[in-house]
C-alpha cells in the first residue's frame, strides 16, 4: 500500500506542477475533506473548485515537492509554490507541510498547514507585517479567500 500511496501523492502534486486541476482532483475521492489556515474547511466539490479556481489563476507559478512518505492509512509531503499573488503583485514563497488521509486508492483528507503571518508578509506588504498575526488580518484573508471561491462558482 505504502509505494501506491506514494505514487498517488506524486501524481497529484505533477499535475498541480502543469496546473491541471482536473488531474489533481481526480486524485481525490468523492467525499474528500480539505483544510488549510486560508480556505478553513471544504468538502466535497467545494475542494475541487478551490483547485479549479486556484489553478486557473496562478501567475508566473512553479511548484517542488518532497518528503512524499507513505503512512499506515495515509501520506505526507512537503511543497512549496511560488506566485504572484494577483491582489497586490507580490511574490510569494509558500512552504507546506501536507497530510493525507488515504482510503481506496483515493485521497479521503487533505490537510496542508503553513505560517499565515509569514505568507501575509510576502502577500500583503508592510500590512502584512504589522498585522498578519492578528486574528482581525487573519479573518479577513479568510473570508476573501472564501468570497472569491463563491464568486468563482458561481461564475460556471
Amino acid at each position: 500500500m505504502s509505494d501506491t500511496s506514494h505514487a498517488l501523492i506524486t501524481r497529484f502534486y505533477q499535475a498541480f506542477q502543469r496546473l491541471d486541476a482536473e488531474a489533481m482532483i481526480a486524485c481525490y475521492s468523492a467525499d474528500i475533506v480539505f483544510t488549510d489556515p486560508v480556505f478553513g474547511t471544504l468538502r466535497d466539490q467545494e475542494a475541487g473548485d478551490m483547485w479549479r479556481m486556484l489553478t486557473s489563476r496562478a501567475q508566473n507559478f512553479s511548484l517542488t515537492f518532497d518528503q512524499v512518505r507513505a503512512e499506515p492509512g495515509g501520506a505526507s509531503a512537503r511543497w512549496v509554490a511560488t506566485y504572484l499573488f494577483s491582489q497586490t503583485g507580490r511574490t510569494v514563497i509558500n512552504d507546506i507541510r501536507a497530510r493525507f488521509v488515504i482510503e481506496d486508492g483515493l485521497i479521503t483528507e487533505h490537510h496542508d498547514n503553513f505560517d499565515l503571518w509569514r505568507w501575509s508578509r510576502q502577500a500583503l506588504g508592510m500590512p502584512g507585517v504589522l498585522l498578519g498575526w492578528t486574528p482581525l488580518l487573519q479573518n479577513k484573508v479568510r473570508q476573501q479567500a472564501r468570497k472569491g471561491l463563491q464568486v468563482f462558482t458561481g461564475a460556471r
